[in-house]
């Protein structure tokens, strides 16, 4: 047997006097009369305080004996609801007469939307979705075997511009299957993917990152809306009216408003006398075309580039420094700004006033456009083109040099003016400005963009202008603005001056200058309505 520990011999035997047990586990002693309890505390709550309660009141009931106090103070109770434990236990803190958090009602569940959180931009090849697979309704694999199908779609709408585009068909593709999650169920994604592929192989397929057919279902309508907004626009005087410069704005950004001292028009060219190139910056002896002197230039603008983390200042026409030699070749030119020096070449006039009654044709509203080239008189007018509030060409004419003025360079990369076309010119910069007086008069509002350099070639003064360059300014403020081609591509979605070294048209110019402001009055902050300007109108041409 083992020997015992005496663990039970201060407990009192439950069978005392009945026990029969030879060797009882707990006493036999005659003094142990009770059972030993050992104190537990309990929290009981405090009853609110009583006004009524001068004097603490004694209690109705004590108890009677020691042992009778021990054991009524020891009893277990349930833990308060002050209690730490309790409260450490209770689920999310509610309180004491909210139900449990599993039985309270809860609202309509929200579906949860699982859109692509990163995406491969930069990868050429079929995009991968980072989404969460738990807040996708469709499964991850179905939403990527969809994305794949349309990446290999938008490659085969894509292939004209992917080589200058490289990163176009994975974008899309990624923007596509966002746009067709979010517009539908995980009963309808499949069919709402094969949609959009079908819409994809109905679309023409572009020949630059410009054209009306590049984008994603979403983007691609909502620019075919605009456009028909825009095209249903026809501008009025009155709509116009806060758009139209003041003079302090013209004189700012370099308009002539009024006519230069002088008759004008006294030295027409230039011819024999030294000037600076305006390509080159060397001096040199103005001559005719068939007797210039050869001048090495970039065609294009420098630019700030980044290669390998180091800055370079390279040129836009062939990446070229600007301490290297020229990548073209052609003669010296010379181009001046100075409305005085304008003036001697060609006299300024004002636009005439309006006509008594209704016998006058001018219209309220007119874009205008020019083409521009190199003469032995300086920078000159050579294509005039003109078109009404609603986009309809009613003017487009060559003009044929003034006496004695020879062309140098067509400029033809840029003016789209050759030496076939300039044969056709018929009339002078004079008749050409009467035939405009028919269409402009001095209440009439031109649009333009950078219209002062138009309106100085015609040596026209206007003060009833409206200008892109300025309607969207550049983000570096003036004196930069942003190009024509720059703004069409993004505002109207549209393609201009692509013809590369067969040049600009100004018909296109002058429509997609009007086109822009119809977009800006449609969508564009509303500028603050100001006084009419002041027309001056004490010349005529």
């Amino acid at each position: 047997m083992f020997p015992t520990l005496g663990l039970f011999q201060n407990l009192p035997c439950p069978e005392k006097p009945h026990c029969a047990r030879l060797n009882c586990l707990f006493s036999h002693r005659p003094d142990l009369t009770h059972i030993p309890v050992t104190p537990v505390p309990v929290d009981t709550p405090k009853s609110a305080p009583s006004t009524s309660q001068s004097t603490p009141r004694s209690s109705p009931s004590k108890p009677s004996t020691p042992a009778a106090a021990v054991a009524s103070s020891s009893v277990p109770a349930k833990r308060s609801i002050s209690s730490p434990l309790r409260a450490a236990g209770h689920s999310n803190a509610l309180p004491a007469n909210e139900p449990p958090t599993k039985f309270q009602r809860a609202g309509s569940v929200r579906r949860p939307v699982a859109a692509p959180s990163g995406s491969q931009t930069s990868s050429t090849g079929v995009p991968v979705l980072r989404v969460s697979a738990a807040q996708s309704q469709v499964a991850i694999p179905v939403r990527q075997t969809m994305l794949k199908t349309l990446y290999e779609h938008f490659a085969v709408l894509y292939e004209n511009i992917l080589p200058t585009n490289p990163t176009l068909a994975s974008e899309h593709a990624l923007q596509q299957e966002e746009e067709v999650y979010k517009k539908s169920t995980k009963v309808t994604y499949r069919h709402a993917v094969i949609s959009s592929i079908a819409a994809l192989k109905r679309r023409p397929k572009p020949d630059s990152a410009a054209h009306p057919s590049v984008g994603t279902e979403g983007e691609v309508q909502a620019r075919g809306e605009m456009r028909k907004k825009v095209a249903a626009l026809r501008l009025t005087a009155a709509q116009l009216e806060p758009y139209v410069l003041s003079a302090d704005d013209m004189t700012r950004w370099g308009y002539v408003v009024a006519v230069p001292p002088g008759p004008g028009g006294e030295r027409p060219h230039d011819e024999g006398a030294v000037k600076m190139c305006e390509r080159c910056a060397q001096h040199f002896v103005v001559k005719r075309r068939e007797d210039a002197d050869e001048c090495r230039f970039h065609w294009g603008k420098p630019f700030t580039s980044k290669v390998n983390g180091e800055k370079r200042r390279v040129y836009t026409c062939c990446s070229r420094t600007p301490d290297e030699e020229g990548c073209q070749t052609g003669p010296h030119v010379f181009y001046e700004t100075d409305p005085e020096d304008l003036h001697r070449r060609h006299a300024f006039s004002h636009t005439r006033p309006p006509a008594d009654g209704a016998t006058d044709t001018a219209l309220d509203v007119v874009a205008l456009d020019c083409e521009m080239v190199y003469t032995t008189g300086g920078m000159r007018v050579a294509r005039v083109s003109v078109v009404d509030s609603a986009g309809g060409e009613v003017f487009d004419e060559y003009v044929r040099m003034d006496e004695g003025v020879e062309v140098i360079d067509f400029n033809t990369r840029f003016s789209g003016v050759t030496d076939e076309t300039y044969a056709t010119a018929q009339n002078s910069l004079a008749s050409i400005r009467r035939s405009l007086d028919a269409l402009i008069n001095a209440e009439t509002i031109v649009i333009g963009h950078a219209l002062e350099n138009d309106l100085k070639t015609l040596r026209m003064i206007h003060h009833r202008c409206v200008d892109t360059a300025i309607l969207f300014p550049h983000a570096a403020g003036p004196p930069y603005r942003r190009a024509l081609r720059a703004l069409a591509k993004e505002y109207l979605g549209q393609t201009i001056q692509a013809a590369g070294a067969a040049g600009h048209s100004s018909v296109e110019d002058s429509v997609a200058t009007l086109d822009l402001v119809r977009w800006h009055v449609l969508n564009g902050p509303k500028p603050t309505p100001k006084p009419a300007a002041t027309t001056t109108s004490s010349g005529t041409s």
